[in-house]
């Protein structure tokens, strides 16, 4: 059986090939027709194996959230422009989600339509994002309002650029991985819990890990490429992590607030007798363990609930939609009333159980 993954789109298949040489693939892209936006940082790591870029077209770029900000786009395509980008070119990114989510969009808005291929640098990238399609930009004060279904022409999946990441890097990257097992079963979340301590010292057992969480997600997203339906369950600890990292202005990384979501959505589950103790306390600990650092980390209530409420995935007035376990385990859409209740619950969790 091959290595790699063929994903079947709205666009025609596209492969996810895993390979550590990422030089070797780079050589396949023609320098004439392509335009490379790159995480700057990324680009002054790894400079020995991306110096071939230098006398290509080439914009680099903070990977932050101010980046993927509408009002930053016209800078991308004025530079673009500039080096006569045409519809038969291909954008290629080099970076995590932000860099993703940048060429995504530009693929998907520019002269109708460009191609693009991707290079994922962080874990969070490899494990979750780089397949299933989305871009997601932010415009005003709306995290992620903005964005479209373009699915790249291939993912390169190198090991290379895990040499670079630091411990919360690789954190927030397991936190997806997490999510992906417990979306799949108790059963598979348990297997990656177990193996936790692997994950960060051991190579094989993390590209194995990495690997079944996008076999995971590619069973949903081949049914449901559009998220209306089964795929909306991968919003678990999203909506709570979104708010988290709102909140406190993007101090949590992306992984960790997620996995804080979901520790804080079992939680919520609980107390509100959906399911029972068991599961929060079951998982709390390598939960915990995955946001290590980040438990005590100040989160205000009041921000915290103004962006839960303005999620755009939330079905109507004064509520809030959330992905929670239910008695068997297993994780359900729910709707919930965003009241004094859910709020009480959520400051308990914040100041008293996260901690602990």
């Amino acid at each position: 059986m091959s290595e790699n993954l063929v994903i079947q789109s709205h666009q025609g298949p596209y492969t996810v090939v895993f390979g550590d040489d990422i030089a070797r693939h780079l050589d396949t892209i023609d320098p004439d027709k392509a335009h490379f936006i790159v995480d700057r940082q990324v680009f002054g790591l790894h400079a020995a194996a991306l110096a071939r870029l230098k006398n290509t077209s080439l914009l680099l770029l903070e990977a932050n959230e101010q980046s993927k900000s509408l009002e930053r786009f016209p800078d991308y395509i004025e530079h673009l422009v500039s080096r006569r980008a045409r519809r038969d070119h291909t954008l290629v990114a080099i970076g995590g989600g932000v860099i993703q989510d940048i060429t995504s969009f530009l693929a998907a808005t520019m002269l109708r339509g460009i191609p693009w291929r991707f290079f994922p640098t962080t874990l969070l990238a490899r494990a979750d994002s780089c397949i299933g399609s989305k871009s997601s930009v932010n415009c005003g004060s709306a995290k992620n309002i903005l964005g479209t279904f373009t699915p790249p022409r291939e993912v390169v999946i190198s090991s290379q650029f895990l040499e670079t990441l630091d411990d919360a890097a690789l954190r927030s990257g397991i936190g997806e991985m997490l999510k992906a097992h417990a979306i799949d079963s108790p059963a598979a979340f348990d297997r990656i819990a177990g193996d936790y301590a692997k994950l960060l010292s051991d190579r094989v057992v993390m590209k194995a890990y990495l690997r079944r969480s996008l076999e995971i997600k590619h069973r949903y997203i081949e049914v449901d490429e559009f998220d209306r339906g089964p795929r909306l369950i991968f919003n678990y600890g999203h909506s709570f992590g979104h708010a988290l990292e709102a909140a406190t202005d993007f101090a949590i990384p992306h992984g960790i607030a997620v996995t804080i979501g979901m520790d804080m959505a079992n939680y919520v589950a609980m107390r509100k007798e959906r399911t029972d103790q068991t599961l929060y306390w079951h998982r709390h600990g390598v939960l915990r363990e995955n946001f290590r650092g980040y438990e005590k980390h100040p989160v205000p209530l009041e921000p915290f609930l103004a962006a839960m409420a303005k999620d755009k995935k939330n079905e109507g007035r004064d509520k809030v939609t959330v992905i929670l376990p239910n008695r068997e385990h297993l994780l359900e859409r729910v709707v919930l009333d965003a009241g004094a209740e859910f709020a009480a619950i959520c400051g308990e969790y914040l100041e008293t159980a996260r901690p602990n």
